[in-house]
């Protein structure tokens, strides 16, 4: 008997690593689409790989054809122009539009995408407008969906959680952006990813809010971190244009971007908040405990990571 063909994008990153290692242990086969090589790989030759070739929609269309469920992990975190790479808003949004367009004509039966929370395409933010165009672009696909939307995932791979941890660890104070009171509701990768298989083997349409057990204020965030790390910094609070060239300053020396005007602006408009019920289990503060010795210990860099991605074609 065939085994039923499963497909992620970027399946060797963060939040679809989880879902691939899920998939495969409960006997799916699994493909993925993505742009990292195949070094990255850490499942070996369980997977099938295929590059994420969006300037190929024949090629793209073919790496689909015979799948069932599609699960969608493919964003950008801002706009970004370098040297060697290139990223934004809305080519992130018109690749995802020939994703969706493919998976139909490849005949895929069902496809499960990770959103935000608070999408809408009347947003002052690129982010959450781009977001919404591609819920609203899936739900008129005419495929059978699941859209969840995760205000702030947690993980070992992090980005946010841990990089505060080491802005904690390594500087005597730390700044926030006006009085920090805008909440946040982190859910934990592992969670994410058994909602997002779930959902997968469900039927009928979905639009979940993929929230922790825990809301927290930004500054409490912050304290909550501190604490658990031993790095108790006086939080300060600062305007946002000092807090952005603060922000600004460490990121030249990093060869990173740390954070994004729109994102301090996202944050304090209270998006990454939702009064919806939790759908994670996972505690945030009980995980930071348990990791709270490698939590910060080395910088994790948006930039380096897209860098380290090779186009497979």
């Amino acid at each position: 008997m065939e085994k039923e063909i499963h497909v992620v994008t970027g399946a060797f990153g963060f939040t679809g690593k989880y879902i691939a290692k899920i998939l495969l242990d409960r006997g799916f086969e699994v493909r993925t689409l993505t742009n990292s090589s195949p070094e990255e790989n850490p499942f070996f030759e369980k997977i099938k790989v295929f590059p994420l070739n969006f300037e190929n929609q024949e090629a793209l269309l073919e790496s689909l054809k015979g799948g069932s469920v599609l699960y969608n992990t493919y964003w950008v975190r801002f706009n970004y122009r370098g040297k060697k790479i290139n990223f934004n808003h809305s080519l992130a949004v018109e690749n995802t539009l020939k994703l969706f367009e493919s998976a139909k004509k490849a005949g895929i039966k069902r496809i499960v995408h990770i959103s935000i929370t608070n999408p809408s395409e009347d947003s002052p933010f690129e982010y959450f407008r781009g977001k919404a165009i591609i819920e609203k672009a899936l739900i008129n696909s005419g495929i059978s969906y699941a859209i969840l939307r995760p205000a702030l995932i947690f993980g070992k791979e992090g980005i946010l959680i841990n990089n505060i941890a080491w802005m904690l660890r390594k500087f005597p104070f730390f700044a926030i952006f006006g009085d920090g009171s805008y909440r946040l509701q982190p859910i934990y990768v592992e969670d994410l990813a058994e909602l997002t298989v779930e959902m997968g083997e469900r039927e009928g349409n979905f639009i979940i809010d993929a929230i922790g057990p825990e809301t927290f204020t930004f500054k409490e965030l912050v304290e909550k971190i501190a604490e658990i790390i031993e790095r108790k910094r006086p939080i300060i609070p600062v305007p946002d244009s000092i807090g952005y060239l603060f922000a600004y300053i460490i990121g030249i020396f990093l060869g990173d971007v740390v954070i994004t005007k729109e994102e301090i602006k996202a944050l304090k408009a209270n998006l990454l908040y939702t009064d919806s019920k939790p759908s994670g289990k996972t505690r945030f503060t009980d995980w930071a405990r348990e990791n709270s010795k490698l939590l910060g210990i080395e910088y994790f860099s948006e930039i380096k990571r897209r860098k380290l991605k090779k186009n497979l074609k």
